[in-house]
C-alpha cells in the first residue's frame, strides 16, 4: 500500500515555501513518521467522506491528494489542527469545488454543481461518527448486488482498502489494464444507477451483508492460500480482510461479523506453520502448533462463542466453531473429530454445498476411517460435482494411499496436479508422487 510520500509524489522533507521548508529541517523525525502513519491509517476514512460528499469516486481521490498536500505544507508550520480528519475533509472539499469551478468555464452545469456543494458545506457538521459512518457506507455502496463480483472484489480492494490497481491485478494474476477497466465500470455503474451511498435499510441488511461478507472472504482466501503462483501466502491481503472485518465488527456488530472474523483469525493463526523455510507447503497433521499464534486462537474462539450464543449466526459462525475445535486440540491425534463432523452435519445441513461435503467426508474419514471417507469423497465425484477441483482428487489421492491403493492414488494425484495452480501445492503433489514411484 501506498505511504504518504507516494501518494502526494513528494517527500516529507521537500515542503514547499521557505519556512515549512526551514521548519522541516528541524522537525523532529517522529513528527515525519507520524505524518506518514496518520495517511496509512486515516487517508481511507478521509475518502469514504469525500466520496459521499462529492459524489465521485474520482473526484474524490483528487480532493484527497490535494488535501494531504496542503497538510505536508501546513502541518509542519502551523502544527495539526484539532480534528485532522475534519480539517481535511473540509480542505478537500473545497480543493473539490475549485476544481468543478474550473471545470465550469467550458461546462455551465458545473457551477450549479460547485454552488450546491458551497450550500451544503455551510449547513453540514462533520462529526467524528459521521465520518466513521461514511466508511460503512462505503463498503456498501463497493459490493452493492447491481455491482458484478469481480467489480465489487476489485473496488473494495481499492477504495476501502487502499492497494494500488498494479497489486490488486497482481494478487488475482490479472492484467493490470483489465483490473482497471473493472474499477471503472464499476465507478460508472454506481453513478449511472445511482447507487445511493447509504448502509440498506434493515429489512434489506441480510442479502446486503452476505455480499459485503463474501467479498471479505475472498479477499482473505487470497491471501490465506492463493489460487495460482509461487507463495502459499499473501499476507497482506489476509491482513486487509482482517483488518475490513474489525472495522465492520465496530461499526455493525452483528453475529454472522464476528463469526466471519473469528473464522479468519483462527485459520490465519496458523500462518507461521503452514509453510516450510524453503516455501513449501505443511499439512495441519505435520504444524509446530508451538507456531500457532495463541493469541489470535484466545480472540476467535471468544467472537466464535458469542455468536453462537447469540443463536443468530450463520455459515461463517459454524465454520469458524470447526476452525476452533482444531485450533484447541495440542496435536492432530487429540482432535475431536466427533464434534467436528457434527458441525459439518450442521453446515451442510443449512448450507449445502459440494466443498462441505468434501470436507465432511475428510473429517469421517478421520473419525471412523479412510474407507468411510474414501466412499463419501467417490460418491461426490460420481456426481460430476468438484470434478475440477485439485482439492477433491488430492484428499481421494491421499486416502488411497493410506489404504494402500497405490495404482489409484498415482493416478489421483496425477489429476490433482494437472489442476492446481500453485506452486507450493504444484510441489507438494509431485513429492507424493514421488514417494509412491519408490513403493
Amino acid at each position: 500500500m501506498q505511504n504518504l510520500n507516494a501518494h502526494v509524489g513528494k517527500n516529507i522533507d521537500n515542503n514547499t515555501g521557505t519556512s515549512a521548508h526551514n521548519k522541516s529541517e528541524s522537525m523532529p523525525p517522529v513528527t515525519r513518521t507520524w505524518l506518514n502513519q496518520f495517511y496509512e491509517t486515516e487517508s481511507r476514512r478521509v475518502l469514504a467522506t469525500l466520496i459521499r460528499l462529492l459524489g465521485d469516486f474520482d473526484l474524490a481521490e483528487e480532493a484527497l491528494h490535494e488535501a494531504f498536500t496542503a497538510a505536508l505544507t501546513q502541518w509542519p508550520v502551523d502544527g495539526v489542527p484539532d480534528n485532522p480528519r475534519a480539517w481535511l475533509v473540509s480542505t478537500g472539499r473545497f480543493k473539490a469545488i475549485d476544481q468543478i469551478r474550473r471545470r465550469a468555464r467550458f461546462t455551465v452545469s458545473y457551477e450549479d454543481i460547485a454552488e450546491q456543494l458551497e450550500s451544503e458545506l455551510a449547513t453540514e457538521d462533520e462529526e467524528e461518527q459521521g465520518i466513521e459512518d461514511d466508511r460503512l457506507r462505503l463498503i456498501f455502496t463497493c459490493c452493492h448486488p447491481a455491482i458484478a463480483p469481480e467489480a465489487q472484489l476489485a473496488l473494495t480492494l481499492r477504495e476501502v482498502c487502499g492497494l494500488t490497481t498494479e497489486e490488486i491485478a497482481s494478487a488475482f494474476l490479472t492484467s493490470t489494464p483489465t483490473l482497471a477497466q473493472r474499477i471503472v465500470r464499476a465507478k460508472a455503474k454506481i453513478r449511472d444507477a445511482g447507487i445511493p451511498y447509504e448502509v440498506p435499510e434493515p429489512e434489506q441488511l441480510p442479502e446486503r451483508l452476505q455480499s459485503v461478507l463474501h467479498v471479505i472472504y475472498l479477499i482473505f482466501n487470497e491471501g490465506y492460500s492463493a489460487s495460482s503462483g509461487n507463495s502459499l501466502l499473501r499476507h497482506d491481503l489476509a491482513a486487509e480482510a482482517i483488518r475490513l472485518a474489525r472495522l465492520l465488527c465496530q461499526l455493525l456488530p452483528d453475529p454472522e461479523v464476528e463469526g466471519l472474523l473469528a473464522l479468519m483469525l483462527l485459520q490465519d493463526s496458523r500462518r507461521a506453520a503452514r509453510v516450510s523455510p524453503e516455501g513449501d507447503l505443511i499439512l495441519l497433521e505435520q504444524q509446530d502448533r508451538t507456531l500457532w499464534d495463541q493469541q489470535q486462537i484466545r480472540e476467535g474462539i471468544g467472537l466464535v462463542l458469542r455468536a453462537l450464543g447469540s443463536r443468530r449466526f450463520g455459515s461463517y459462525s459454524l465454520q469458524a466453531a470447526i476452525a476452533a475445535v482444531h485450533a484447541e486440540a495440542p496435536n492432530m491425534d487429540a482432535t475431536d473429530w466427533q464434534q467436528i463432523v457434527g458441525l459439518y452435519d450442521a453446515l451442510l445441513e443449512r448450507y449445502p454445498s459440494p466443498i462441505v461435503e468434501l470436507n465432511r467426508a475428510v473429517a469421517i474419514a478421520m473419525r471412523d476411517g479412510a474407507e468411510q471417507g474414501l466412499q463419501l469423497i467417490d460418491a461426490l465425484l460420481a456426481r460430476g460435482a468438484l470434478s475440477d477441483y485439485h482439492l477433491a482428487h488430492a484428499a481421494r489421492a491421499d486416502l488411497c494411499r493410506r489404504l494402500g491403493h497405490l495404482d489409484d492414488a498415482r493416478a489421483a494425484y496425477e489429476r490433482a496436479l494437472t489442476l492446481a495452480q500453485q506452486g507450493p501445492e504444484q510441489r507438494f503433489l509431485h513429492r507424493r508422487l514421488a514417494e509412491l514411484a519408490e513403493n
